[in-house]
Order: structure tokens, then C-alpha cells, then sequence
């Protein structure tokens, strides 16, 4: 059930005040809204160029997702282990051991070595890592 108004998704307005009256951003309290407010960051994500004001109003709508998934469904990872996160990484990425071999500039026999939990990341391993998959080197400890 959608509670935004009609959307033309061909001519999504320019100016972000003019985003603001179709849809205006605000705390996402329910599922409902959360996912009205997906329909319209996927709205805004498919044209290849976005004025200004779509961009400033993505944003907006994407920090709201983001605060909203956050608080009501937050995954538990306390069980997970960075080895474990960092296959899961690899898997989506579409890379295997080799692959992070050459990522790490490392031996090709390291990578195997590190997802077997043989050998541990270096610091260096852990930032060239969190520059590759933009999340933060504590998610590869423990």
C-alpha cells in the first residue's frame, strides 16, 4: 500500500523543494513508509544525471534508510567472525583466494592461508580491505 502521492517516474521534479512536496522526508516509522521511501531512492538512482536538488534529496532520503534500518532491523553480528565476513565479502564481490592475494599484494598461497585462518591480517591487509569493501577494520577482528 503506497501513502505517497502519484509519482510520475518519468519526470521526477529537478529542485529539491519541489522532491520536498511530493514526498516530503522525514523520520521512517513504519515498514509502509520505509518502503515508499525505497520506491523513491530507486526512483532517483535510475536516471543517469541528477540535478542539484535530486541529489541533495537522495541523500536526505538515503540517511533516513539508513537511521531506519539501523534502529528496527539491525543484523546481529557478534557471532559472525571476520573470516567469515570476509568470505562473504569476497563471495559477493565475485573474488576467491587468489583474488585476495592480489588485493593484499600478497603471495597467491596467503590468501588461502588467510581464509583457512592459517595466517592473520596485517594492518596493512586490514586497510587496503576497508578501502576495497568501504566498511570499517573492526568487522575483520574477532
Amino acid at each position: 500500500m503506497t501513502t505517497t502521492k502519484s509519482i510520475d517516474k518519468k519526470n521526477l521534479p529537478g529542485r529539491f523543494e519541489d522532491l520536498v512536496q511530493l514526498m516530503p522526508p522525514q523520520a521512517i516509522v513504519d515498514d509502509a513508509h520505509y518502503e515508499n521511501t525505497v520506491e523513491m531512492i530507486d526512483e532517483l538512482m535510475a536516471p543517469s544525471r541528477l540535478t542539484k536538488g535530486q541529489k541533495l534529496y537522495l541523500e536526505t532520503l538515503v540517511q533516513l534508510v539508513e537511521a531506519y534500518e539501523a534502529h528496527c532491523h539491525a543484523i546481529e553480528t557478534a557471532d559472525i567472525s571476520g573470516i567469515s565476513l570476509l568470505m562473504h565479502l569476497l563471495a559477493e564481490n565475485d573474488m576467491n583466494a587468489s583474488d585476495l592475494a592480489r588485493l593484499l599484494g600478497v603471495h597467491a598461497s596467503m590468501g588461502s592461508k588467510i581464509l583457512k585462518g592459517e595466517r592473520s591480517l596485517t594492518t596493512e591487509h586490514l586497510r587496503k580491505l576497508t578501502e576495497r569493501f568501504k566498511v570499517s577494520p573492526e568487522v575483520f577482528m574477532g
